[in-house]
């Protein structure tokens, strides 16, 4: 019996197609005809004329035909109808009646009238009548579906083929999806809940508006009405009740689920898909940053556009998003085989009219580098190619150093000699009083890079390209970082590794950081390194405890954490990126350009090239010595090179 129930459950939220409902209208059509005859006749107590019979009901059908299909109310889908869908039907029915009606008059003027039996009173009578009982029944018949669909949910419903659904808070987002999770087969709303107290009864949508502010009272609820799941309208609200709603709602073992944004319910349903328990990217993100969408779509529309790096995870995010900013073509460049796999068949799915060309292909190679800019000319490149893990990079300096420092200086000598419009490197704030390799490599990334800018604008070194620099810090999710291994090792049931219990850092998500990026870009003047406003710094030991609250467990109790000790190289607190002392403001209150020191071009392009010969010769004790009479500011930390 469930089985069947099941399937029945189902199939109601299958959509019939709209040639059915078409074809159902036009039969209805002939019922309304046919009864306003058979009515006309009945009140005149006289035999009926056959042959007005048939050319009322024949005419009707083919106008009801015509007049639906060109008004389309047949794509209306039945279980979401609304009154504001009835003016649509009463004008393709006045249509068909204007219709009908002018070629009965215009047969009973010109075609001798009397052989069907019309008269004026006939004609008027026929089409009044007709109007009103297909008007009638189109109505009646939806409304009696939509009673046999709610009916039929309601059946299965009791079966427990759903889950029961608190909604949060009461606000317009709240309500909204209350008719979406009406049609969802797989979930229902049972009540509205917020943080706080209040002892009055209130209903909304025939749902109890529940206030809690402690476990045993989530609990009670939980039990009383059978639920499993809590539903956040927006991500905005998650991070509202992170510290409150959300650790008692985990405790209590319900799941904290967000809901889709308005791209993601199609046709007006919410999927069991679409809807996502909640992650601790949710809790640390910030509000929506706004950018000036326009202008940056303007800067770049058209344009062939570059990305090194393109299969990693900061540049796959600036593939997604400059393809939909209208570029002319888009060319990803990395040298890892199976991630540029999976970013293509990304972009053949999701943006089909783009093009695009995959090059596998490493930034320490000239002669590769040469190839993609002969043959396609990019007028923009993004450079995000680069090593960025501190302790492997702490253990391999020398690659440190050839892919982050020689692979951007020859990136930008190919953009000059190309006469590429804008090259924009993606570096890191660990560039700033760098305690590990990996900092400094990028740190001399950036000198080189300003240094060519910088020469190129005051006419020493002949060019056109604009050089930007973007720093940032952590980002949440991204290949390697610390969410995606805290997850694994929660899964495998622990421990949690965390490296000391004060150490913290600044995160920001990937969109976010892309969207800076392609700001920066839209607003430089050239040879500027911009910086970025990270918040507020947030405790790794207090991240992985939320991680394991959020899968249904109890830190130090079903997982512990362990604390392991700070790696060579790593610091305990991170520099703060932009402040008064260190920064210019900009027009854009989360960018800021940073104050650093200018290096002549021909002292930075000696410095690099003394750095290559090192890297590709594995000298490693030297390599660190250039280093750091490079980088004066920069202070080890690992034993190994002190």
């Amino acid at each position: 019996m469930s089985g069947l129930l099941q399937n029945i459950h189902r199939l109601t939220y299958k959509y019939v197609s709209s040639a059915f409902i078409l074809t159902l209208d036009v039969i209805l059509s002939i019922v309304s005809s046919l009864s306003a005859v058979l009515i006309l006749y009945s009140i005149q107590q006289v035999n009926i004329d056959v042959p007005l019979l048939l050319t009322w009901v024949g005419l009707g059908a083919i106008f009801a035909f015509v007049c639906f299909y060109f008004w389309h109310t047949y794509r209306i889908v039945i279980r979401h109808i609304t009154l504001r869908d009835l003016p649509k039907f009463i004008v393709s029915l006045l249509c068909r009646l204007m219709l009908l009606e002018g070629v009965m008059f215009f047969i009973y003027l010109f075609q001798d009238g009397e052989t069907l039996g019309l008269t004026v009173h006939r004609i008027l009578f026929l089409g009044i009548a007709d109007f009103t009982i297909l008007l009638s029944v189109l109505v009646i018949v939806r409304v009696s579906i939509i009673v046999f669909l709610d009916h039929i949910r309601e059946v299965t419903k009791s079966e427990h083929l759903y889950e029961n659904v608190f909604v949060y808070g009461t606000g317009d987002k709240s309500v909204s999806f209350i008719t979406l999770l009406h049609h969802s087969p797989k979930y229902k709303i049972v009540g509205f809940l917020n943080f706080g107290t209040d002892s009055q009864k209130i209903t909304l949508a025939e749902c109890p508006i529940l206030y809690v502010t402690n476990k045993s009272r989530l609990e009670k609820y939980k039990a009383r009405y059978d639920a499993s799941i809590i539903l956040f309208p927006t991500e905005e609200s998650v991070r509202l009740e992170s510290d409150r709603l959300i650790p008692l709602a985990t405790e209590c073992g319900l799941k904290v689920m967000v809901m889709p944004s308005v791209d993601e319910v199609i046709d007006g349903k919410i999927s069991h898909s679409n809807l996502r328990e909640i992650n601790i990217e949710d809790l640390l993100g910030r509000s929506e940053i706004h950018i000036s969408m326009d202008e940056i779509k303007n800067n770049f529309f058209g344009k062939t556009v570059m990305v090194t790096g393109a299969a990693g995870s900061i540049g796959s995010e600036l593939c997604r998003q400059l393809a939909t900013f209208g570029i002319s073509k888009l060319i990803l460049f990395d040298n890892a085989e199976t991630p540029m796999h999976n970013l293509r068949l990304q972009l053949e799915d999701g943006y089909p009219e783009l093009e695009f060309m995959p090059i596998i292909g490493d930034v320490r190679n000239k002669n590769r580098l040469d190839y993609v800019f002969s043959n396609y000319h990019p007028q923009i490149v993004f450079h995000a190619a680069a090593y960025k893990h501190v302790p492997l990079m702490e253990g391999n300096p020398c690659e440190a150093i050839h892919v982050n420092v020689t692979g951007s200086h020859y990136v930008a000598n190919k953009c000059v000699e190309y006469g590429v419009e804008m090259m924009v490197m993606i570096s890191t704030d660990k560039a700033v009083n760098p305690t590990n390799v990996m900092g400094c490599s990028k740190r001399l990334a950036e000198i080189y890079v300003q240094s060519l800018g910088l020469s190129i604008s005051n006419g020493i070194q002949e060019g056109k390209t604009k050089f930007v620099t973007t720093r940032f810090g952590n980002v949440l999710g991204s290949n390697g970082s610390v969410i995606p291994r805290f997850t694994e090792q929660i899964k495998r049931g622990g421990p949690v590794t965390v490296t000391h219990p004060d150490i913290i850092r600044f995160f920001m998500t990937i969109p976010e950081a892309c969207r800076l990026v392609m700001e920066a870009a839209t607003m430089s003047r050239g040879n500027e390194i911009f910086v970025f406003d990270m918040g507020k710094a947030v405790k790794i030991d207090y991240m992985a405890r939320r991680m394991i609250e959020l899968a249904g467990f109890i830190p130090d109790k079903d997982i512990k954490i362990e604390y392991i000790g700070l790696r060579p190289g790593e610091k305990l607190y991170e520099e703060v990126l932009a402040n008064a002392e260190n920064t210019m403001p900009t027009n854009h209150q989360r960018i800021k350009i940073a104050k650093v020191r200018e290096y002549d071009y021909e002292e930075a392009h000696r410095m690099v090239n003394d750095l290559t010969v090192l890297a590709v010769n594995m000298k490693e004790a030297e390599l660190i010595e250039a280093i750091k009479r490079s980088v004066p500011e920069y202070q080890t930390t690992n034993p190994k090179f002190k």
